[in-house]
């Protein structure tokens, strides 16, 4: 399976209005792919749109909201009858309830799931039949390391993000079995500064916060276009989303004890918040309209995203790690019969 470079690309980001998705198209627009941008909030594209041109790059908009079929079908149609063909699909689109389960009301519940979740397979039911006029592409979507482990007080959030999994997990084999060249990446990025933690309804009385570190929205992005020229199963963003997926996979159990040590009190702020507060649950809410949020005291850097983006050293390193280890114990044994 070979993608094409980025500056040959057409490329559609939802989900661009702020945060990963908008430092997503920057990114793309600095590398020469032309692109279709869509979101809810009008504002926020044209913005972003105007951040475009002035790096030389070329995009349009489309004001779409992902929980409609139709609306997200006009963003593949748009883009076809625009640039004639689509190489990427990025879906970054999401929204959330921070909140105790039995807070949640059922249409809220709902919202987040048609959102989170069946956004994400419109997305792909509408961008797949052009992947596959096209002979080739990549159909990338942004899930959470929440898609490995679910933490308190986002019981719907959690469950979208799962669903995501599971739907790319049988939608990649399908194809693969098909002998269908399209890349199916879900990217699973940890706690990101971004206006997220603004945007989301909350019914804690304070502002949510994600428990540190952050990461800075740049970390997805660079994942992004790393798997929209290489093809990539699996991309989890940021160490300590690694860290937390390992837990999860050696003892969920364990995993559960360090959640209720940090899982609660490390999801509040001290800053009052109503849950009538405006938030993005349902309508688009503006000020908001940039990549990152108010925690960029609290980012660190990562390191074995670079690893994963430089696969012949990441392998490269493990071999010599299991050749020094085997040398060791080889050498423990003989020791031990001298």
């Amino acid at each position: 399976m070979k993608l094409k470079p980025i500056e040959d690309q057409i490329v559609v980001v939802v989900g661009a209005s702020s945060g990963i998705g908008r430092e997503t198209a920057l990114k793309f627009a600095a590398k020469g792919a032309k692109q279709v941008v869509s979101a809810r909030n009008k504002e926020g594209l044209e913005s972003l749109v105007s951040e475009i041109q002035a790096i030389g790059s070329e995009a349009i908009t489309v004001v779409a909201d992902v929980a409609e079929f139709d609306q997200v079908k006009t963003i593949a149609d748009q883009t076809i009858a625009h640039y004639g063909r689509l190489d990427t699909w990025v879906h970054a689109a999401g929204t959330a309830v921070i909140a105790p389960f039995d807070e949640v009301t059922p249409e809220e519940f709902k919202r987040v799931i048609d959102v989170n979740l069946m956004g994400q397979v419109y997305g792909a039911m509408v961008a797949l039949p052009h992947l596959k006029q096209e002979g080739r592409g990549a159909l990338i979507h942004v899930s959470s390391v929440e898609a490995r482990r679910s933490i308190p007080f986002q019981s719907s959030y959690s469950a979208s993000k799962h669903g995501i999994e599971g739907f790319l997990d049988s939608l990649r084999l399908e194809l693969i079995h098909a002998g269908i060249p399209i890349s199916v990446t879900n990217i699973m990025p940890a706690v990101i500064n971004t206006p997220f933690y603004n945007k989301a309804r909350t019914k804690l009385g304070v502002k949510p916060t994600g428990v540190p570190p952050y990461y800075q929205p740049s970390i997805v992005a660079d994942a992004i276009l790393y798997c929209a020229e290489h093809p990539t199963r699996d991309f989890i963003t940021g160490d300590v989303g690694r860290v937390l997926d390992l837990l999860q996979r050696i003892s969920p159990a364990l995993a559960d004890s360090l959640l209720l040590l940090i899982g609660f009190e490390g999801q509040r702020t001290d800053e009052p918040k109503s849950e009538d507060a405006p938030n993005n649950l349902f309508e688009p809410i503006d000020g908001y309209n940039k990549a990152e949020g108010d925690f960029g005291h609290l980012t660190i850097p990562t390191f074995l995203d670079w690893f994963e983006m430089n696969p012949t050293v990441k392998w490269g390193t493990i071999a010599a790690a299991a050749v020094g280890i085997a040398a060791l114990l080889g050498l423990g044994h003989s020791d031990g019969n001298a």
